[in-house]
Formats: structure tokens, C-alpha cells, sequence
């Protein structure tokens, strides 16, 4: 069953995935409830987002719950052995357009991943009964310096 994820929302549930629309370089967070198989990164428009785990393709680049960083079937970094998420642990990710960081529990992990091109949209899935909570602003650790909350973009008439 699919799950839409919206700002502060909990994600859970068997394949729950769902995205929004990014501006500028901003910031998510997400508290890992209880552990299951789970994703966070960044995705174009064109992923499926029904098959999971995501990363398998040129259309999203995401850290899985086994730390590891995935863009078109390819390992592209690692969390360290020893940082590895745990349940109650809050996971973060920035996107400068470029690359894509991941903080745990507001600390830089140095374990950057990049290759996605074109617009991206922020996407978590979830599944095997894993929940998580989605921050998209209100974080619990602050963002590093010059990222911040997802800004929607508006349209003026």
C-alpha cells in the first residue's frame, strides 16, 4: 500500500513511498521508528516509484538502510561500518545539485554521492514494516549553512 509523504508526516506501512517538489538546496530529516527497509535521497520525475529498493536506476540516488548509496545499480559511497542507522537515530540528507550528504544524528557522515541529472524531487519509501517520521522543516539537528527547510514552489498569476 502506498503512502504519500507530506511535510511532518509519518511514513510506514509495506511500500510506502511518495515525493515533492524541491527549490533551492534544502534539507531532510527522518527519525528511524523502527527499523525495517527503508531509503531517503533524490529522484527525477521518471523513477518508479513502485519498485523498490530505489537507486537502481539513473532516476534517483538514495541511501539505503544498509548505509549504502545507490545511483543506476552502482554503490556509490558508504556509510562507515560503525555509523550505521540505528533505531531512534535520526538520519539527514542535503542536496546541493550536485552532491548528496548524509548527516546521522546531525553529525556529517563525509560520504557523499552524486550522478542524478535534471529536476529532483526529495523521495523516502519504506517497507518490511519499517516507520519512519519525515521532517521537511522544524528539524531536530540544524541543517549545515546554506541549507534549509524545502521551499514549495509557487506559481504567480
Amino acid at each position: 500500500m502506498a503512502t504519500s509523504v507530506l511535510c511532518c508526516l509519518r511514513c510506514c506501512r509495506d511500500g510506502g513511498t511518495g515525493h515533492i517538489p524541491l527549490k533551492e538546496m534544502p534539507a531532510v530529516q527522518l527519525d528511524t521508528q523502527h527499523m525495517g527497509i527503508w531509503g531517503i535521497g533524490v529522484a527525477t520525475q521518471k523513477v518508479n516509484l513502485n519498485q523498490i529498493p530505489l537507486g537502481r536506476d539513473v532516476h534517483s540516488l538514495v541511501m539505503r538502510n544498509d548505509g549504502a548509496l545507490y545511483h543506476n545499480n552502482e554503490e556509490k559511497n558508504r556509510l562507515p561500518a560503525n555509523s550505521l542507522p540505528q533505531e531512534g537515530d535520526v538520519v539527514g540528507i542535503t542536496y546541493d545539485h550536485v552532491e548528496l550528504n548524509v548527516y546521522l544524528n546531525g553529525k556529517n557522515m563525509h560520504c557523499p554521492a552524486s550522478g542524478i541529472r535534471g529536476t529532483v524531487y526529495p523521495v523516502v519509501y519504506v517497507d518490511d514494516s519499517a516507520i519512519l517520521d519525515c521532517q521537511f522543516s522544524e528539524f531536530y539537528h540544524m541543517p549545515p549553512p546554506g541549507f534549509e527547510k524545502i521551499l514549495f514552489e509557487q506559481q504567480i498569476f
